[in-house]
This record gives C-alpha cells, structure tokens and sequence, in this order.
C-alpha cells in the first residue's frame, strides 16, 4: 500500500511528516495540509513576497527607477501569487485572501506596483476566467475533458443568460466546492 502511495505521489514531495504519516504534501509548489488547507503555502508566499519587496527596496536605493521597479514587482512577486492560483484559490479561507490582499497593498503604498493593480481575486478572476473559457474552446486542452456536457435544460428553455450552458454537478462537500471546475460552473449562479 505504501509504495503504491510512494508510485503516485512521485511528483510530490513531503514536507513535514510525523510518527502518524504524511502532515503536508508539495506538489508543483503548493503546500497542501492533511485538512486540505493552504495556510502554510499562503504563509511561505506572505514570506517570499516580502523578501521580494526588501530587495526592491535594495534596488530603489541603488537608482532604480519606479517604472522598471513595478516590471520587476509583476515579474515576480504577482506572478508567484497567481502561480498555480486556479487550483488552490478554492481551499483558501478569508484570512488568507486577507493576507495576500495585504502584500498588494503594502506594494501599492510604497510604489512598488501600479496604484490600479486589481485585487488578488480580480486577478485570480480574470485568469479563471481566461483558463475556463480556453479548456471549453479547446478540445485538445488538458482540463476538456473535465468539463460536463451541454445541459439539455438550457436547449428547451428560454432562461436567463449564463457563461455557459453546461450541466452543473450537484453540491456534495465543500471539498468539490473548491474545485477549479466545479467552482466556474456555479460562478455566474447567483
């Protein structure tokens, strides 16, 4: 059982273990907690960000100028952020929205990005929106086959607009809540 475990999670890696088993898995980047939390990974991006701003800081002192300060901000630390985001996003819990809204706003203070910078979830919206939109287009696309089929509701009714005419999967749990597919299939619901 424990190397067909071991065979499955290969491109993971285990970052914390107790006597008990596995306590938070890697994989591509992203801590996930046993309880399916991403307050360590919210925590480590918090940190990384804000060793980002002290060397910007560094770089400010040294004669950069603003416009190429904000380049390198959106380079980097928004685009750590927002790395993987689609897939995460819906485990977060308000006070970690709240934390990564803060990096935004501690940059934005001290002119390290553009003062109209979106949110982080206006950000996050417009990506899921684009990757969403791009795995419907696209029948080659990874997430494809993900998506349910047409809803045969939406052929013979006259309803009101949607994003999409797809069938919507039931709500069991909060986990399938956060899914990536499940959460842009009910966007537009209420």
């Amino acid at each position: 059982m424990c190397e067909t475990a071991t065979v499955f999670l290969t491109p993971c890696s285990f970052s914390e273990t107790t006597g008990e088993g596995v306590t938070c898995l890697k994989m591509l980047g992203v801590n996930v907690e046993n309880n399916f939390s991403i307050a360590q990974h919210v925590q480590r991006l918090v940190t990384v960000s804000a060793q980002m701003v002290y060397a910007l800081h560094v770089l400010r002192t040294r004669g950069l100028d603003n416009d190429a300060l904000q380049h390198i901000y959106r380079a980097t630390v928004v685009a750590r952020l927002k790395y993987a985001a689609s897939a995460w996003r819906g485990l977060t819990k308000a006070p970690d929205r709240k934390r990564i809204d803060s990096v935004l706003d501690r940059a934005r203070r001290n002119g390290y990005c553009p003062s109209d910078l979106s949110t982080f979830d206006e950000l996050c919206n417009i990506a899921d929106d684009e990757l969403f939109a791009r795995a419907m287009r696209l029948s080659n696309h990874v997430l494809h086959a993900l998506i349910p089929p047409q809803s045969s509701a939406s052929q013979r009714y006259n309803l009101r607009h949607h994003t999409h005419s797809l069938q919507r999967p039931s709500h069991t749990t909060r986990l399938s809540d956060s899914n990536f597919i499940t959460r842009m299939l009910y966007k537009d619901k209420y």
